[in-house]
């Protein structure tokens, strides 16, 4: 009986979730300003000459909001913490980038302070990219030795840049023509913490696995862990609320979703990939309707009210980082397997750090009290 009411109840929400993908309203209005800035956001990056359209397209998909006021807010902190983060590996990466230990230490510092700041700061958006551009900056350096760092440097700014302006030019359009109709939900304000320690323990730990990446590199010569770094940092960015001793549950849910999403985009972008590859002429039209449809229907999950919304950003992210190659002649899988690899490695250092603190809070808790009963 309850299995029959659960079925029932699961039944109807996917109709009513399908349904509502083909409703003109507030939430369709905001998958298609996502589909609008990503496709602006491409072009954008081919013209600024960026060596990876796909990071611009991510920036057009990710700052958007509902209104032109928290867009245009939303990408000043990308570019800030980006730059931020660009200039602090500029100086630091030279210095440290020949030795692990040294590299390890500078990633523990940074994306253990920055990740900090992300979850008890008012501008946490900046603080993120700051720790996350630092990281991608000096992992790059560790995988191609031969890399220039200004010139990585200033191909990622370019990149924000040209998808946060796409972004914030369909949030203005959309803001004084469709919005006016379909206003976006409110949002509410962004709180500010003050010094807490469990926070602390929680970003500590998140430096304990980012410190293993140099390691990994030097001796298994494992390729792109800039996902690994990107993914540490991203898995523990939990609401203060879910931290608490361990934050071992609430992580777990989003590794499952992060996991889940990936491996569900690129399965979608395989096919168009598949699709592409039939016909050269056809290519470039097939992989732009392959990220369309998959931008409003990532979205759309995100914009859901079910547990499973941070799967539809890493489901949108797959099927960017696989459909917008810097060359729609020479689209390949490759870059989506890249991805769940460094997924993959991000999490398998970041669990055993979880499962450990876990471990050690559950048997601190369980310890009897010093103090003696009064009698």
């Amino acid at each position: 009986m309850l299995r029959d009411m659960l079925n029932r109840q699961l039944y109807q929400r996917l109709v009513a979730e399908a349904n509502e993908l083909f409703t003109l309203g507030p939430r369709m209005v905001d998958e298609l300003e996502c589909v609008a800035s990503v496709l602006l956001a491409i072009v954008f990056g081919h013209l600024a000459d960026v060596q990876n359209i796909s990071w611009a397209a991510f920036s057009g998909y990710m700052v958007m909001r509902g209104h032109i006021s928290e867009s245009l807010l939303r990408g000043m902190l990308r570019i800030i913490g980006t730059i931020a983060g660009a200039l602090l590996a500029l100086i630091m990466t030279p210095l440290v980038w020949t030795s692990p230990t040294a590299s390890a230490a500078s990633l523990a510092l940074v994306g253990g302070a920055t990740l900090y700041g992300a979850l008890t700061s008012k501008r946490s958006y900046a603080w993120l990219f700051v720790g996350l551009t630092f990281a991608m900056v000096l992992l790059d350096k560790l995988e191609h030795p031969d890399l220039v760092v200004t010139a990585f440097v200033s191909t990622r700014i370019r990149e924000t840049v040209a998808g946060t302006l796409a972004c914030v030019l369909v949030s203005m359009v959309s803001t004084y023509t469709l919005r006016r109709r379909w206003p976006g939900p409110p949002r509410p304000p962004t709180p500010r913490f003050g010094w807490n320690p469990e926070v602390a323990r929680h970003a500590s730990q998140a430096a304990v696995a980012l410190a293993v990446l140099p390691f990994l590199r030097e001796v298994f010569q494992i390729p792109e862990l800039t996902q690994g770094a990107v993914t540490i940092m991203a898995l523990m960015l939990i609401p203060l609320s879910g931290i608490g001793k361990s934050g071992l549950v609430p992580v777990s849910r989003r590794i499952v979703l992060r996991v889940a999403g990936c491996v569900c985009g690129a399965a979608l972008a395989a096919v168009f990939l598949f699709l592409a590859h039939i016909s050269a002429q056809a290519a470039a039209p097939v992989l732009i309707l392959g990220t369309m449809l998959g931008v409003m229907f990532g979205r759309h999950i995100e914009n859901g009210k079910s547990f499973i919304a941070y799967g539809g950003t890493q489901f949108t992210l797959a099927i960017l980082v696989t459909l917008v190659p810097d060359s729609y002649v020479h689209a390949e899988i490759d870059p989506g397997v890249a991805r769940l690899i460094g997924i993959l490695v991000g999490i398998l250092l970041l669990v055993p750090v979880l499962v450990g603190w876990h471990l050690v809070a559950g048997a601190m808790d369980e310890r009897p009290s010093d103090r003696s009963p009064q009698g």
